[in-house]
């Protein structure tokens, strides 16, 4: 086996300073946690699952490409809608070839819980990104279900996942808070007799728990009594096709919420955008550093709560970032870090080792790209460190490594800078956020092609 071939294309991007705030609306893709979810809950489901709004950037593409080579028929509608016609708890097929993850770990990690249970081999891919990271603490207790794995150093990709036919249910204490980690022993545990449970020291993303029971899968949490959560899903479980509507994504929000947040005089409306608690970390930081962001029009969507989020530029300030707040937000420490080099003070972002292990070293990247931006920070073991001036000199070119969080977060630093910043490689951001230039664009962001001039 060997990692993905397909060529990607190379396209770096700049951006420049605005001349005017930001202004306008604009709705942003679909949640990817959710719509990874939906596309294998619907898979192992019996009958059909009509997705709305499910996010279409190659991330989850290459989900439902590898349910298909499961079993799983999955069509887009001319309508946008899509449907999955699963075929039950336990009833994937082996695949006939290897299943090519691409960029995604979401993806790749999951489908490792769901095909753990299944008596099948199958083999798994992914670019040059996705094969650096490290996949043995997904394995650790999904071989302690009866699962093996044979893969390269590390743990990582391309791996051999055979699965058990005897599954055993286990009760795994997560070593730290991972959303991931959790949805894979969850899914496993679907075609496992009994009572498989995961306990969490810090709460981390329930999105796999509330759409398990939206399916019909009993899903309970409990409080230990060291303080812990205790959440378990009942095996041999019946799960039936329901519609599903997909949120705006709260993470994909951060880039021009940011942008609007530390341009003063912006205001920029963002609708129909997931606010679960556990997800909203960022939001929560920001309005502590003085931001003005209003929840308006709250409600719910298919168990999960979604507001129109209405963001208003001016001066930030430094804050203390604690530990216990990552989960929460671990995907917008990158953004985070924008605001926090646009803001007057020190900002210090704590409990941080996750970032380690993402599509790259997002602490080092971070740390790297922002110092040569002319902004002061400083990483640790665990740690970002960023002081801010309120003024961004800007006029480098940041190395990317490959990360689409990365590559939007410079891109949005380049507006309020005083030079353009440029990114290596901007390609990467369609795993996750189709259209993102065009639609920074339109609320009057300056964001080309990194040859020519940003657009006016």
């Amino acid at each position: 086996m060997s990692t993905s071939t397909v060529p990607r294309p190379h396209r770096a991007l700049r951006s420049g300073p605005v001349s005017a705030p930001l202004s306008g609306s604009a709705r942003v893709p679909g949640d990817k946690s959710i719509s990874h979810r939906a596309l294998m809950l619907g898979a192992v489901a019996s009958g059909v699952t009509e997705i709305h709004g499910l996010l279409t950037g190659e991330d989850v593409l290459r989900t439902a490409a590898a349910l298909r080579a499961l079993g799983a028929r999955i069509e887009a509608g001319a309508d946008g809608i899509w449907r999955v016609a699963g075929v039950g708890v336990g009833g994937l097929a082996e695949p006939e070839g290897v299943l090519d993850m691409g960029n995604s770990g979401t993806a790749a990690r999951l489908l490792m819980g769901l095909l753990a249970t299944h008596p099948m081999t199958a083999f798994l891919t992914g670019d040059a990104s996705l094969a650096r990271r490290p996949m043995v603490r997904v394995a650790a207790p999904l071989e302690r279900m009866g699962a093996s794995f044979v893969a390269r150093g590390g743990g990582r990709l391309p791996l051999a996942v055979i699965g058990t036919a005897r599954p055993i249910p286990i009760a795994y204490r997560l070593p730290v808070p991972s959303a991931q980690v959790k949805s894979a022993v969850l899914l496993a545990g679907l075609n496992t007799p009994g009572l498989t449970s995961v306990i969490e020291a810090e709460p981390s993303r329930d999105h796999t728990e509330l759409m398990l029971r939206h399916f019909g899968a009993t899903v309970t949490a409990e409080r230990m009594e060291d303080g812990a959560m205790a959440v378990s899903v009942a095996g041999e479980a019946e799960l039936t096709g329901r519609p599903v509507r997909v949120p705006g994504d709260p993470s994909s929000a951060a880039f021009p919420a940011v942008a609007a947040a530390v341009l003063p005089g912006s205001e920029v409306l963002l609708p129909g955008i997931g606010v679960n608690p556990r997800r909203t970390g960022l939001y929560e930081t920001l309005r502590e550093m003085g931001a003005d962001i209003a929840f308006e029009n709250l409600r719910e969507v298919g168990g999960e709560p979604v507001a129109d989020l209405r963001v208003r530029g001016g001066r930030l300030r430094g804050v203390d970032v604690p530990a216990g707040r990552a989960p929460s937000m671990i995907d917008e420490y990158p953004i985070l870090a924008v605001a926090a080099a646009c803001a007057e003070g020190e900002t210090v972002m704590r409990g941080l080792a996750e970032l380690r292990v993402k599509e790259s070293d997002r602490l080092a990247t971070m740390a790297a790209g922002l110092a040569a931006c002319g902004v002061s920070c400083e990483a640790g073991a665990e740690t970002l460190v960023v002081r801010g001036t309120g003024k961004v000199p800007g006029g480098a070119t940041v190395a990317t490594s490959m990360d689409h969080r990365i590559a939007m977060s410079f891109l949005v630093l380049g507006l309020g800078a005083q030079a353009p910043v440029a990114v290596d490689d901007g390609a990467f951001i369609e795993t996750s956020f189709p259209g993102f230039a065009a639609l920074m664009n339109g609320l009057g962001a300056r964001i080309g092609p990194s040859d020519t001039a940003p657009p006016a």
